[in-house]
């Protein structure tokens, strides 16, 4: 009863079966990462200057309507602005 337990018995041995497996998932990696910088970062990049403009936008909208009842309000007080109601006597203003 003789039978061979060596790993290259059969077919090629498992050491090599894992190198081509790591030499695979290394090639992989860099496609990835190709993909990545490439792509995607660039990708990012813009719907990130849009999104940062749109803040942009919002915000100075935002500080035009602040400056509008403040003008509002020091030109003519207890007169309400165009875009909030009436106040009612006593009652805090926003």
């Amino acid at each position: 009863m003789s039978t061979n337990n060596t790993p290259n018995w059969g077919g090629p041995g498992i050491g090599h079966r894992i190198e081509e497996a790591v030499e695979l998932i290394e090639m992989e990696l860099r496609h990835a990462i190709t993909y990545v910088n490439y792509a995607v970062i660039p990708q990012v990049r813009r719907e990130s200057i849009s999104a940062m403009r749109a803040a942009a936008d919002t915000l100075r909208n935002l500080a035009d309507r602040f400056e509008q009842r403040n003008n509002a309000a020091a030109g003519q007080p207890g007169k309400p602005t165009g875009d909030s109601p009436p106040k009612a006597p006593g009652e805090p203003r926003s």
